[in-house]
């Protein structure tokens, strides 16, 4: 089991989100291009009361967003991106590999693959016990405004 560097209080400093939308957990490693964090699937999930009865299964977009949670984080972190909010500017190559439900651990990676300015692409992998959840490519857009404005 990895250290924690965050926890949720720590990454609410960082990113905009609050629950029921605050969507990662952890945060395990980080540097400028790069982070793990961690969402724990639990039962009372918000999203399970409809995803569907009887057969509890985390959407594949909520997952995308987890990982772009994680790569806001990472990126937001940064002391040039600090108080601004990251916006999605696309989604490529997303590939849906195994269900993911309650009791799964979900961890989350992404890494900065390109970068101009506050404009970059993020390639994001969440895993459960080692195996392939969701892969994909993420771009982003980081505002020039502060989130408080």
């Amino acid at each position: 089991m990895s250290d924690i560097l965050m926890n949720k209080e720590q990454i609410m400093e960082i990113i905009p989100h609050r629950d029921p939308f605050l969507l990662i957990d952890e945060v395990l490693e980080m540097d400028d291009t790069h982070i793990k964090a961690r969402k724990y699937i639990r039962e009372d999930d918000f999203w399970f009361k409809g995803h569907f009865p009887g057969y509890p299964v985390t959407p594949g977009v909520l997952m995308i967003e987890m990982l772009a949670q994680a790569g806001a984080v990472c990126m937001l972190s940064k002391p040039e991106y600090k108080g601004r909010l990251a916006f999605f500017g696309g989604i490529d190559k997303a590939k849906f590999r195994r269900q993911v439900v309650p009791g799964d651990v979900l961890d989350l990676e992404v890494e900065i693959i390109r970068q101009r300015g506050p404009i970059g692409t993020g390639r994001g992998l969440a895993t459960v016990g080692g195996k392939k959840a969701v892969s994909c490519e993420i771009t982003f857009a980081v505002s020039d405004r502060n989130k408080e404005e």
